[in-house]
């Protein structure tokens, strides 16, 4: 064979590849459509479509989805991914807690999420622990490794885009973050910084799904930003684009965990909000913060804070209510800096509903200006707390679907 025909050949598997992958991809991000929907929606003709459909089926991926809505004539039969083809193991690593799921190709939790108290502030021995709790959700699914397509893991901290490396965590290891967690998975390795993920997801399938400008907020021990630019995920030079907890807003105020003096999150994130409500109660305040802990002022979270204020507390409203105003403060920078369509708001933070974003509202409606303030939608994610590990499951599912990696055999 000649070089012209091997370039022929190349040229011709190139572009069944890619069209593979856009059929594979349609269906992940659409769900289930019917040989002329994708004929129109991919300009192709329907013998095309039925050739590739029929090849994705016989390798497992592809199964019927029964019949849909026709106004005269035949039902056309609709096609959708096979769920159980492959699965994705999410794991979110936070500072105090680990969420690990394993997820279908539809998106499904095929078991209870597993939560476990220790993170990257808390376990030294992290990796393991990690790996330990994976394989026995994998094990007590029944699912075998080779069903596996991927992990998909997700961090906060300074993450190097262009070398792995993170800068905040794992430091003293030195190697590129994939490659650290390759070595406790015996299946390909995905790494996104945790905001990131979160607009990753929202850009998927979630609220910012066919928007253009939006910024991603989760509100959880930190405060983390990720922006969509453009209809893109932006990541900035180096991947360090979005670290808003650490703008400063306090010239005289607390040390960070950064280093630095007086940064957004010493006045505006959980974990000084716990630290806040210790010292109140610890001063003499009352709030039935105390009930619900049994008077143990270690076992206040942001869960319980956020359960007090839903019963009516009024010292855990007030708590959240100048945790919201500080973030308004913040937010009102972000809306004259990008102007965006919309900002969703993610993270356990979050869940405490109007009696964050209520305090959020007013603050900016006290400090943006007004015609910047009209053009923003301010939300709160659809996804809940699921959003980041729902981030990195569309992270490990794109890079086979959409960039083409090594596509694996059923």
């Amino acid at each position: 064979m000649d070089s012209e025909d091997e370039k022929t050949i190349s040229v011709r598997d190139s572009k069944k590849t890619a069209l593979r992958n856009k059929l594979l991809t349609t269906f992940y991000q659409e769900g289930t459509k019917s040989i002329p929907d994708l004929s129109d929606s991919l300009q192709l003709s329907i013998p095309t479509i039925t050739r590739f459909l029929e090849e994705l089926a016989h390798a497992g991926y592809i199964i019927e989805e029964g019949e849909g809505f026709s106004s005269g004539g035949r039902r056309p039969v609709l096609y959708g991914l096979n769920p159980n083809a492959k699965f994705v193991i999410s794991v979110d690593i936070g500072r105090f807690i680990i969420r690990i799921a394993l997820v279908n190709l539809r998106n499904q939790f095929i078991a209870p999420v597993r939560i476990i108290n220790e993170g990257l502030s808390s376990q030294s021995d992290i990796l393991q622990l990690i790996k330990q709790e994976s394989e026995d959700l994998i094990k007590q699914s029944g699912i075998s490794n080779d069903k596996i397509l991927g992990a998909g893991i997700s961090l906060p901290g300074l993450i190097d885009i262009k070398t792995g490396i993170s800068y905040s965590y794992f430091t003293a290891v030195g190697k590129p973050l994939h490659e650290l967690f390759k070595e406790i998975f015996p299946f390909p390795v995905f790494v996104e910084h945790d905001t990131k993920a979160m607009a990753l997801a929202e850009l998927s399938f979630g609220l910012a799904k066919g928007k253009q400008n939006v910024l991603c907020l989760v509100l959880g021990a930190g405060v983390g930003l990720s922006m969509i630019m453009a209809g893109k995920l932006y990541k900035g030079n180096s991947g360090f684009a979005g670290e808003f907890g650490h703008i400063p807003v306090a010239d005289n105020g607390q040390l960070c965990y950064c280093g630095k003096v007086g940064c957004l999150e010493t006045v505006a994130s959980g974990v000084t909000l716990i630290q806040n409500a210790r010292n109140g109660i610890a001063s003499g305040a009352s709030s039935k913060i105390t009930d619900l802990t049994n008077n143990n002022p270690e076992k206040i979270s942001l869960d319980i804070i956020i359960k007090a204020a839903a019963l009516g507390d009024q010292y855990a409203i007030a708590l959240l209510s100048r945790t919201g105003e500080s973030l308004g403060k913040g937010i009102a920078t972000l809306l004259h800096l990008f102007n965006p369509e919309m900002i969703i708001l993610g993270g356990e933070l979050s869940k405490a509903g109007n009696h964050i974003t209520d305090p959020i509202k007013q603050t900016l409606n006290q400090h943006a200006i007004a015609r910047i303030l009209r053009d923003t939608e301010l939300v709160t994610t659809e996804l809940g707390e699921n959003a980041t590990l729902m981030g990195t499951v569309a992270l490990v599912i794109n890079n086979f679907f959409t960039k083409g990696a090594d596509f694996p055999k059923l």
